[in-house]
């Protein structure tokens, strides 16, 4: 019997993506306050001396100012359930935060006003693209100087090849910023800056754009330039389909500034009312799950241990497909056909946690306790359906592991076998060597950093990293004789994890003297 509808129709389960410094920490934090999440905005840009922001947890967040590890936040606001998951915004995080994008419903793609698109946020975009996902898109930093904001929506058409819908529009930029103009609505929203603004919710004026009040905050050159444009908006410009925002093909889009509140409030109304509740997911070899199933399913996307220190614990983050969480509930471990009680399920908000009785389709669920589940498994009442969302990236930097202090051998051991379960790097080993120190393969170095910061202050284990050589690993087709092969100088044979070939490569040019020597050999990317 299908699952009633109305639970599942208020869930909002969504990501925000950037380039590092577009201010998306900030905006989460922002939305967080507007949502009645929390009472005061933490600052993010002055963390030295104010709060650290909600989302950011672990210590070595604080220090750099970036987010290296993806928080899930949850909280109800005018009657939606919100399922907010704050992404690592730094460019050498991209393998963690493109796990964390299979588990929403819909992204806010963050972008500096002043910059336009950058790198990172044309690769999340594509990735983004390639699942679906629908896209709001937020032009931050508004109350900075900026480029034009016609040359802004021109970019996202031609740079990302998707329409782009102003649903409010900027009235001056830079120091002549006042506020927004609400397309629909009509109206006029006036902002006003106060002193130490950015932690509470900032007094909003709303009008008509025909108000003397409109003309008194803006100089005669800002208001004549936004009629302007309003009106040649309304006449060339996008004309808004609810269909093509759901089919990522059409992106709303929304003027503000997160660190001063301007627009935040918009954004979040607008974003829910616009983005679409949970919807089907296709498992192997079953087809679709809809929602509405009235059989429990999910995927679990990421694995986080010691979030709280006190409990060095682990916890796996599921997204919910279909049916209804009940905890106690026994469903079926589909990598190892076990059937496993969830009896220990949480409820998170950044670190913080309580237990959670109950979820339902688009809900994230933190499974605490559970050792055999990995990063990818299918959780399922029924045993046939199983997911296969999480997508693999090949690894472009290597370090050797070393181990200084002997006497720390257990604990370095235990850390890393952690860390390789979570995700965070790769590990190779070469079956023709006698040493054994860990090869660690990842998509950026500053994964290497969180590993030894996390062995040292989670497990109490010093360790030295020494850079490798190569810059990418390609997998041997199976049935391949390793033997037989001839190698370049520089290239070695080695196994990942799973025991599976894999030859590293120094260089491009190392890989296609390879092809030229080794004639018949098709490489692949991912190990099959």
């Amino acid at each position: 019997m299908p699952l009633p509808t109305e639970e599942i129709q208020r869930r909002r389960t969504f990501a925000i993506i950037s380039h590092p410094d577009a201010g998306k920490t900030t905006l989460t934090e922002k939305l967080l306050l507007y949502g009645g999440a929390v009472q005061l905005a933490g600052s993010v840009t002055a963390r030295k001396s104010q709060r650290a922001a909600t989302s950011d947890w672990m210590e070595l967040e604080k220090k750099r100012g970036i987010s290296i590890t993806s928080t899930v936040l949850q909280f109800e606001y005018h009657g939606y359930k919100i399922n907010l998951l704050d992404t690592p915004g730094h460019r050498d995080f991209s393998e963690d935060t493109y796990r964390v994008l299979t588990a929403v419903d819909a992204v806010i793609m963050v972008i500096d006003a002043g910059k336009g698109i950058e790198s990172q946020t044309r690769k999340l975009f594509e990735v983004c693209r390639k699942r679906g996902v629908p896209i709001f898109t937020f032009f931050n930093k508004m109350d900075r100087p900026t480029r034009e904001p016609l040359a802004l929506l021109d970019e996202l058409e031609s740079v990302l090849g998707i329409g782009a819908f102003p649903v409010n529009w900027p009235l001056g930029t830079g120091f002549e910023f006042r506020g927004v103009y609400d397309r629909q609505g009509k109206q006029v929203h006036l902002f006003e800056k106060i002193p130490g603004g950015g932690q509470y919710v900032a007094p909003v004026s709303v009008t008509e754009l025909s108000d003397p009040a409109v003309r008194a905050k803006l100089d005669e050159e800002s208001y004549a330039k936004a009629v302007e444009e309003l009106e040649m908006l309304d006449i060339a410009g996008v004309e808004y389909s609810p269909e093509l925002v759901h089919d990522g093909k059409l992106t709303p889009v929304f003027f503000g500034s997160a660190m001063n509140n301007f627009g935040v409030q918009l954004l979040l109304d607008n974003f829910l009312e616009r983005s679409v509740p949970p919807a089907a997911r296709v498992a192997v070899d079953v087809g679709a799950i809809e929602p509405q199933d009235e059989k429990f399913s999910g995927f679990i996307f990421k694995i986080q241990a010691n979030m709280d220190p006190r409990h060095r614990d682990r916890i796996a983050f599921l997204r919910v497909c279909s049916g209804r969480f009940d905890r106690d509930m026994q469903v079926t471990h589909s990598r190892t056909g076990k059937k496993v009680r969830l009896s220990n399920a949480h409820r998170l908000f950044a670190k913080d946690r309580e237990t959670m009785e109950e979820a339902w389709p688009g809900d994230i669920i933190g499974l605490v306790g559970y050792n055999d589940f990995g990063i990818g498994d299918t959780l399922a009442e029924d045993p046939r359906v199983r997911y296969d969302e999480i997508p693999r990236f090949p690894p472009e930097c290597f370090a050797f592991l070393h181990n200084p202090n002997t006497g720390k051998f257990k604990q370095f051991r235990q850390g890393l076998e952690q860390l390789l379960q979570e995700g965070v790097v790769q590990l190779f080993q070469f079956p023709d060597s006698v040493q054994k120190v860990p090869l660690l393969a990842a998509v950026g170095p500053l994964q290497f950093e969180v590993v030894q910061y996390r062995l040292q202050s989670e497990y109490g284990a010093d360790s030295r990293l020494e850079n490798a050589p190569w810059e990418c690993a390609k997998w041997l087709p199976a049935g391949t004789d390793s033997k037989a092969l001839r190698l370049p100088t520089d290239v070695r044979l080695a196994e990942d994890s799973s025991g599976r070939p894999a030859l590293l490569f120094p260089n491009t040019w190392t890989q296609r003297y390879f092809g030229e020597i080794n004639a018949g050999i098709a490489l692949l990317d991912l190990p099959a």
